[in-house]
């Protein structure tokens, strides 16, 4: 019988996707202030996956992921996303958005991402928030879903949560040494 557990913590991801690429450098660091220095960022990344956004935002966007050194709870997710969506207000031209913000947590297992639209796949959180299992991880690297956006299934892409999930392993292996020394201490 499994009984309840606390679930570990989790490593902090953002996407963030703009026309301007200094507004994306500004959101970086108004992310900062809330959740502490970012560790791992990828290289700028042209977003041209698809146009959707192009009317609201403009053309060529561009994309960074960033993974943040502090660890999360995975139930943060949500005050996370409810902070995203504050920052993408805060920039914007009239009623369109400048920067799209995406919000993820990355585990041991896999990749979630955070969304305001409910479809199939997706698991419903709190206050308007959906969890979108993204990618699994299995044979020793991140795979993508019948439903993973394409973006996320590039192999720079993989390559960069593959190299996020690695720092979280050993944050978290060193989180655990440093509670059982300090148990040994008692």
């Amino acid at each position: 019988m499994s009984s309840p557990s606390e679930p570990d913590d989790v490593k902090l991801v953002l996407s963030i996707f703009s026309s301007e690429k200094n507004l994306i450098d500004r959101v970086i660091d108004d992310f900062e202030a809330f959740f502490g220095s970012h560790d791992i960022i990828s290289k700028p990344l042209l977003f041209d996956y698809t146009r959707y956004y192009e009317r609201e935002m403009g053309w060529p966007l561009f994309r960074r992921f960033v993974s943040f050194k502090k660890l999360i709870s995975p139930e943060d997710l949500v005050d996370v996303k409810l902070k995203a969506y504050d920052v993408e207000r805060q920039y914007m031209n009239g009623d369109n958005r400048r920067v799209n913000i995406d919000p993820g947590i990355v585990s041991a297992e896999r990749l979630v991402l955070a969304t305001g639209k409910n479809y199939t796949h997706r698991i419903y959180l709190s206050r308007g928030i959906y969890a979108d299992l993204t990618l699994i991880y299995r044979f020793g690297t991140f795979r993508s879903l019948e439903w993973t956006y394409p973006d996320y299934a590039d192999e720079y892409v993989i390559g960069f949560f593959n190299s996020v999930r690695a720092d979280y392993l050993l944050k978290r292996s060193k989180n655990i040494d440093k509670e059982h020394d300090s148990l040994r201490k008692k």
